[in-house]
């Protein structure tokens, strides 16, 4: 097998692919619940809380499909594709000359998509770093302590807002527009020439609203924010959301300001004034400008704008339309109409638990029977322990197996299919039985298992008594 195979194979590459495709419609749900959310909600802080629970639940979506994708290798179950088969062996799989179902040629594709991804998030997280790093440098370079009378001002005003942090104000020769940074030891930078060009309750309105960010912890919210934003920088929904936070952390400082002032004219007077120096950066530092600033200024003086977002839901429910249309599509099925073959037969019952994905994908590529037969033959030949000879024994203690779980473990379904002929079929009989009937309870222990280890001990229930047989567990015996 190539490298390039081998990448395609790897339990965690597979899991990452199917995260990222099922983020899709997940995304899409999460940002139309938010929609529906905001239909409703109008105070600034519980917007803001909503757009925070939908980020977060984002990241958590991702988070558990990716740690359900990922197989678990301490239990006996057969390769996904294995399982699938065995849960629908009936169903079409292109083996008789079509093309393979829409999911399997998405689960080909996936993947190859994930190194894209993990191109994107880098230079996303870099593009995030460089911009940390430069409000670092603003911190250090071109700056000077503000005056001592405007010190004392601040601590008043942060005693006023509830901040104790130690705080220090300097005047920047970068920064455009008062900003503050860091957050054990925050940093509020104001423009040089700012603190004297500006009326004193002005300047205090600025100064406020930057305090108001240092008392809500913002500053770690947006770092928080953006490392969402590089890992899950290909969702529309996850920009719509992030700029909504953005935007309505604004408007929360902006309440703050106003219930300490009171003065909402007066303080929308003072963010005019700051508009020609408004930047467009996306740095890790929290401006008095940031969000859309006319927006704002309306919203103070009590002339909202009507809630938009309308784009962004007509997005999202397409990209859930095509998401749920992708994953519930029907399997395809071959030209025999959906009829069972020698060749689906064999692929999804006689070899289910003992194919590896890699072959039952080229299998399902062939296109004629002599491909399919040829492919058999090596098959059982890969696998015979003494090639060379006219006898396989690989390939007849395979089917001995199964065999006897139809003869001996059938139910409301063969033999082959049931949790006990599975695993017998898989590592062949046990060492050991210890069967309880009135309990609904049979356990299997074999000395070793390569892969598993020593005394793995399988257990098996069947709390109802009617002969199926669960699998609860396949594990190390507790000594």
């Amino acid at each position: 097998m190539t490298a390039a195979a081998a990448w395609a194979h790897l339990p965690l590459v597979k899991a990452l692919g199917w995260a990222l495709a099922h983020f899709v419609w997940q995304g899409a749900l999460i940002a139309l619940l938010l929609a529906a959310a905001l239909r409703v909600l109008r105070s600034a802080r519980a917007r803001y809380g909503a757009a925070c629970g939908a980020m977060l639940a984002m990241l958590a979506a991702f988070a558990i499909t990716l740690a359900l994708s990922v197989p678990d290798q301490r239990t006996a179950a057969p390769p996904e594709s294995a399982r699938s088969a065995a849960a629908d062996p009936g169903a079409g799989n292109g083996v008789t000359g079509s093309a393979p179902g829409l999911l399997e040629r998405v689960e080909r594709i996936l993947p190859w998509v994930v190194p894209f991804w993990m191109a994107g998030a880098l230079l996303m997280g870099m593009y995030r770093m460089a911009g940390w790093l430069a409000a670092e440098r603003m911190r250090r370079t071109g700056v000077c302590c503000a005056p001592p009378r405007w010190q004392q001002r601040l601590g008043q005003l942060a005693r006023r807002i509830g901040v104790w942090k130690p705080l220090v104000l300097l005047e920047s020769s970068l920064a455009e527009v008062p900003v503050v940074i860091g957050f054990l030891r925050p940093a509020i930078l104001v423009p040089a020439g700012l603190l004297a060009g500006m009326p004193a309750e002005q300047v205090e309105a600025i100064l406020l609203h930057e305090l108001a960010h240092i008392r809500r912890a913002d500053y770690l919210v947006n770092l928080a924010q953006t490392l969402v934003e590089s890992l899950l920088f290909y969702h529309p929904a996850v920009w719509w959301i992030s700029g909504l936070i953005r935007a309505e952390r604004e408007n929360c400082c902006d309440d703050a300001v106003v219930a300490v002032q009171g003065d909402a004219h007066g303080y929308a007077a003072a963010l005019v004034r700051l508009e020609e120096r408004r930047t467009v950066g996306r740095e890790p530092a929290l401006a008095a400008t940031g969000g859309k600033l006319m927006i704002r200024i309306r919203r103070l003086l009590q002339q909202p704008d009507e809630p938009r977002g309308g784009a962004a839901l007509l997005l999202s429910l397409g990209l859930l339309a095509g998401a749920l249309c992708l994953f519930a599509a029907p399997p395809q099925t071959d030209r025999t109409g959906g009829k069972a073959t020698p060749y689906t037969k064999w692929l999804n019952e006689d070899v289910v638990y003992i194919i590896a994905p890699p072959e039952r994908a080229a299998f399902l590529l062939l296109r004629t029977d002599a491909e399919r037969d040829m492919f058999i033959k090596q098959f059982w030949l890969r696998r015979d322990p003494t090639p060379g000879t006219e006898k396989n024994e690989f390939q007849e203690e395979h089917y001995r197996r199964v065999a006897f779980a139809n003869t001996h473990f059938a139910s409301s379904v063969p033999g082959w299919k049931t949790d006990r002929g599975r695993v017998y079929i898989v590592y062949g009989p046990p060492d050991e039985i210890e069967s309880h009937p009135g309990l609904g309870l049979e356990q299997w222990l074999y000395h070793h298992l390569n892969g598993l280890g020593n005394d793995i001990l399988a257990e098996f229930a069947d709390p109802n008594k009617t002969g199926d047989f669960r699998l609860k567990g396949m594990a190390p015996m507790k000594k």
